[in-house]
């Protein structure tokens, strides 16, 4: 993407038609491929309901690391914030898949003849045809793809044509896919001027340094208005009218003016520029930018450094809501009953086991805490309880229970506390 005043001056203007489409596919075929990619056999990018896992670049991260995705949803947050700061509504004109389905949709209409006009595409009976089966075949892929960052799409199409695909998944692609139906066939361009929440948020975040696209007013005297920039428009503004929340910033006025321009040995009168003050990248250099910019670096260093030093098992430990403590008999032992989570977070199957850690003479462990193998990313609930001394309960005691590798590695460890019953404290 260019800014500044043009400087063309040949019958062979720079135009931005071809890298905002190549621009485009790379985008559409980056989001089509990257389920079908795999680190080390596991997904590249793919949250998986079933076990509330996500598997991001060949790593596990269970959803109950709810301090990890706090930080993620921070830094997506500010991104988000930091890109519509700096480039505005171009993410509608260049990366938006609304957009690039539109774009797509109006190319195959113009390839079968329809004549398209900001936004229409009067069409006859035949063409209108070919046009539903278009929409169709885009709409179930969309939805497709959207499911496939859920149900790998290595195990989405055997269960597919075996009729085994989960219902939720069915429900999803049929839902998405009805949606974006509904879209291409009613809305289209109409969605991106009327009903677009982003183009009315970014208006709110506009900053004297945002990417805009316009037609600056000491250009007037240059115009031959000949609307060549308004024809172009694929949301029928006219940019010579100033700014307009319809507008997409995809840059075809640009080019179209350009075009005309070049003809009169001259360069075009529409640009992209950072700011309405032609200061360049100079014009991002201020304090709103910079304080979204300095929190995204501080947040991301944050996650990255979580993310490193994260232990390969979690273990959390909660006493029994069912079961009390209580008395063993007529002898002087007293039960703790607990539920331990144990998870794997590695991309391997691990052995491992629960012990007592520090001096447990008087201590036994009972329940299923021997050795077990625990899948990639398996969360599994073990019940155990631990037998002590009455006489050693007078406080609540407090016992920390490892996680350990069959080699006897420490894997995690975890406190609780050891108290008599409660008719003891009658």
């Amino acid at each position: 993407m260019t800014t500044g005043r043009a400087a063309q001056t040949g019958p062979s203007p720079r135009l931005l038609g071809r890298k905002r489409a190549a621009f485009q596919w790379l985008t559409s075929l980056a989001v089509l491929g990257i389920p079908f990619l795999r680190i080390d056999g596991q997904s590249l990018l793919r949250l998986d309901f079933g076990s509330l896992t996500l598997h991001a670049f060949g790593r596990q991260f269970p959803i109950t690391d709810l301090s990890l995705f706090l930080l993620l949803g921070i830094v997506l947050t500010l991104m988000f914030l930091l890109v519509t700061l700096a480039f505005g509504r171009a993410w509608c004109g260049w990366a938006c898949p609304q957009t690039t389905l539109v774009d797509l949709v109006e190319w195959i209409a113009r390839k079968i003849g329809i004549r398209v006009r900001a936004g229409t595409m009067p069409a006859g009976l035949a063409q209108k045809l070919i046009m539903q089966g278009v929409y169709l075949l885009l709409a179930l892929l969309v939805g497709a793809n959207l499911v496939w960052y859920f149900v790998s799409p290595y195990e989405f199409f055997p269960r597919l044509l075996s009729g085994g695909l989960h219902w939720a998944a069915l429900v999803t692609w049929a839902s998405v896919a009805a949606a974006i139906w509904l879209d291409l066939v009613f809305l289209r361009r109409l969605f991106c001027k009327e009903f677009c929440p982003y183009g009315r948020f970014q208006t709110v975040l506009v900053d004297p340094g945002t990417l805009v696209l316009h037609y600056h007013p000491d250009e007037a005297p240059r115009c031959i208005r000949c609307g060549a920039c308004a024809r172009a428009c694929p949301t029928g503004i006219d940019i010579r009218n100033g700014y307009q929340i319809e507008c997409i910033n995809c840059g075809r006025c640009l080019d179209a003016c350009r075009e005309v321009m070049a003809r009169r040995q001259q360069a075009g009168i529409i640009r992209y520029t950072f700011g309405l003050e032609g200061l360049g990248l100079r014009a991002l250099l201020n304090l709103r930018m910079a304080l979204v910019g300095l929190a995204l670096i501080g947040v991301t260093a944050g996650l990255l450094l979580a993310a490193g030093q994260r232990e390969p098992v979690s273990l959390k430990i909660a006493r029994s809501s069912e079961l009390l403590p209580r008395s063993l008999g007529n002898s002087q032992r007293v039960a703790n009953f607990y539920s331990a989570y144990l998870t794997n977070r590695t991309a391997d199957a691990l052995a491992m086991r629960l012990t007592l850690a520090g001096p447990t003479d008087d201590l036994a462990l009972s329940g299923p805490t021997g050795l077990q193998v625990f899948a990639p990313g398996e969360r599994r609930r073990l019940d155990f309880a631990i037998q002590a001394d009455r006489q050693s309960l007078t406080e609540p005691r407090s016992v920390d229970i490892l996680a350990t590798a069959a080699d006897g590695r420490q894997l995690a460890r975890s406190t609780l506390f050891l108290t008599r019953p409660h008719e003891d404290h009658e």
